[in-house]
């Protein structure tokens, strides 16, 4: 039986008929150029009803279909899924959804750009031209096929090239007449109808009005920052559809004040008249080359009575063991039985504010076991009921959604603002982990990815070197920093200028910790915040030499690093010095800190100061020297 195209179908799609699953022709297929911001190309189609041509977008999820070949110039295809938005005056149909019904045909019709004059309509298909495609079957000339008035329905086998080519014949419709809801009946009226709900994974820019039916599997706190426009505040959740598609939201400002109580994890939303941006894949982790900004205009409205085709969250779990490959910083899902957990400490983060570390290990089937470090309320939440059970004997199982990769210790797993933790999920992959854990693979041995050392002492990552292979080997004089460990002993300290008075300041959740002088009002003035306080703190910028059996050399140590070298804080040596003016106390404890022998951690990279290049080493780990270890290192390095 014939196919026929889905007559003057391109006229109904643009006055905006959403339900007819025309079938068209595609007449020509372009690739639009890649741009910096998105990594996925788009397609653009030109397609006809044999009568009209029109330009059509398609969606990066159907980008497949063309790279395949299943649908090329000339093929016939029943769009399932479309819509039609204005664009700057200019109508663009979106596909979203589509079928090839025949892969490959010749041009059906005559069809002229829809919209367009005569002349312009010669200038735009001259360049696509009749269609002729190479070693495929022959058509008999179009025909005016009377009897076929709508598409077939959908699942059915229409047409089968490899067998039954011969039967299709190409054919124009009479001209179609649209239904009255398309007629003019009198003055153009704005459209306050509501906007149709599409699938996430169909989002784009091209879209004018549209709006999203998902549900919230993540929400991020409130963050506030500080830049060149002044002070503000952003917060993000996560969204996903029934189609299993996801894409992230951000506001900011004062529509944090409008969506941050109303949006609620686990609730399903209804969400309209937003803007769609490039996903900044920096701190974005969803399959989904878009992002949501909503503004003052949007909407977000809950769905009370939802019907549970929404899952309540997507995983995509890695076995640990392919954690070990993983780059640094990666975003993944991770699952297994946790075996221990480690009381949950204080920690004093860089930027001067005080958090908390707990550690747990988890393993799997894999063979493999990794260190998850929870910070801040994840040690107190959940960290807390998972030292209770594994305190009992009952070893749950852990789902970690958006655990970040770190390689500082081997590889280990971090949560991070948008990270979520199951405990005893129901589903497959807990239930099986379970059975395999409680039939044997509790007493299986499994090897740690994350262990800090190895058999001879040295750690998994670290790069030993001598001082005098910095200079030697060039070191930090490429594009990335390098990052090595020396045993070295600390022979002298620069005491002039040992600290520096500190911001106090917070910015959001942050210290400031930038310089501050003196003001005319013998305040601390803050540059970068513009503001003064009445106290500063005292931070170190500590100048050490070091030095080994090969040479010494000049190292920087901050504050962390700084107060493990010298055994006190910054603000107890300046009070001495400065203000109790103790000389022989502070001399004193210089010099009991010298000809100490460290393990340290050292960044090394070129840096530019004014004209000159220099290579600056920081100290970033400071720990003191286990001499079984490192015996056990040396003997090591006999033996190879």
């Amino acid at each position: 039986m014939p196919v026929s195209l889905t007559p003057n179908a391109i006229k109904a799609i643009n006055a905006g008929d959403v339900n007819l699953k025309p079938l068209l022709q595609v007449l020509d297929i372009k690739m639009i150029g890649r741009s910096q911001e998105r990594s996925q190309e788009r397609y653009r189609f030109l397609i006809s009803d044999g009568v009209s041509a029109q330009h059509a977008m398609v969606a990066v999820q159907l980008n497949d279909r063309v790279k395949s070949g299943q649908v090329d110039k000339g093929s016939i295809v029943q769009l399932i899924d479309y819509i039609c938005s204005d664009v700057k005056g200019r109508k663009v149909i979106v596909v979203l959804k589509m079928e090839t019904i025949v892969p490959h045909s010749e041009t059906v019709g005559n069809p002229a750009i829809f919209g367009e004059t005569d002349t312009e309509t010669q200038k735009t298909l001259s360049a696509v031209g009749n269609i002729q495609p190479s070693n495929r079957v022959g058509f008999n000339e179009p025909t005016v096929q009377h009897s076929v008035n709508k598409a077939p329905p959908r699942g059915t086998n229409i047409h089968n090239p490899a067998n039954s080519t011969s039967s299709f014949r190409p054919s124009v419709q009479p001209s179609y007449q649209p239904p009255a809801s398309y007629r003019n009946h009198g003055p153009i009226m704005k459209n306050e109808a509501p906007a149709r709900v599409i699938p996430i994974a169909a989002l784009n820019p091209y879209q004018g009005r549209w709006a999203i039916k998902a549900r919230v599997t993540a929400k991020g706190d409130i963050r506030r920052y500080n830049n060149a426009k002044g002070d503000g505040k952003v917060f993000s959740f996560d969204l996903l559809d029934s189609d299993g598609g996801e894409i992230r939201v951000t506001c900011f400002n004062a529509v944090v004040d409008r969506f941050y109580d109303v949006t609620e994890v686990g609730k399903v939303y209804l969400i309209s008249k937003g803007s769609l941006k490039p996903a900044q894949k920096n701190f974005n982790h969803l399959k989904n080359e878009w992002e949501i900004f909503l503004e003052s205009t949007s909407t977000v409205e809950l769905c009370p009575d939802e019907d549970g085709s929404i899952p309540r969250q997507q995983f995509s779990f890695r076995p640990i063991g392919d954690i070990e490959d993983a780059e640094n910083n990666t975003i993944l899902d991770v699952i297994g039985v946790v075996t221990s957990v480690n009381p949950s400490v204080p920690i004093l983060r860089k930027n001067g504010m005080e958090t908390h570390r707990r550690i747990l290990n988890l393993k799997d089937e894999s063979g493999k076991a990794v260190e998850v470090t929870l910070w801040g309320e994840f040690c107190n939440r959940d960290g807390r009921q998972l030292e209770e059970m594994v305190d009992s004997a009952s070893h749950p199982v852990l789902a970690i959604k958006a655990g970040k990769v770190s390689d500082f210790s081997g590889k280990s797993v971090g949560t991070i603002s948008s990270t979520q933790l199951f405990i005893n999920p129901d589903f497959p992959e807990a239930h099986k982990l379970r059975n395999w854990f409680d039939h044997g693979g509790k007493d299986t041995a499994s090897f740690s990815i994350s262990r800090d050392t190895m058999p001879g002492g040295s750690s998994r990552n670290e790069i030993r070197k001598s001082v005098s292979q910095i200079k030697e080997e060039g070191l930090g004089r490429s594009e990335k920093p390098d990052w090595i460990t020396v045993k070295a002993t600390v022979s002298f300290i620069k005491t002039d200028s040992f600290c520096y008075t500190a911001c106090p300041l917070m910015i959001g959740d942050k210290q400031c910790n930038k310089k501050v002088t003196r003001s005319g009002t013998n305040r601390w003035l803050c540059d970068r915040c513009n503001q003064e306080s009445d106290d500063c703190d005292y931070r170190y910028l500590l100048q050490v030499q070091i030095q080994d059996h090969t040479g010494l050399t000049w190292v920087t140590a901050f504050q962390e690093t700084g107060e493990e070298i010298m055994g006190c804080p910054a603000k107890k040596l300046y009070a001495l010095k400065y203000e109790l003016e103790k000389e022989e106390e502070f001399a004193e404890i210089v010099r009991d800190r010298l000809f100490h022998q460290y393990m340290l951690k050292l960044k090394i990279k070129e840096e530019s100061y004014g004209d000159e290049q220099r290579v600056k080493m920081t100290v970033v780990k400071v720990d003191a020297v286990n001499y079984t270890s490192e015996s056990k290192f040396l003997l090591d390095l006999l033996i190879r």
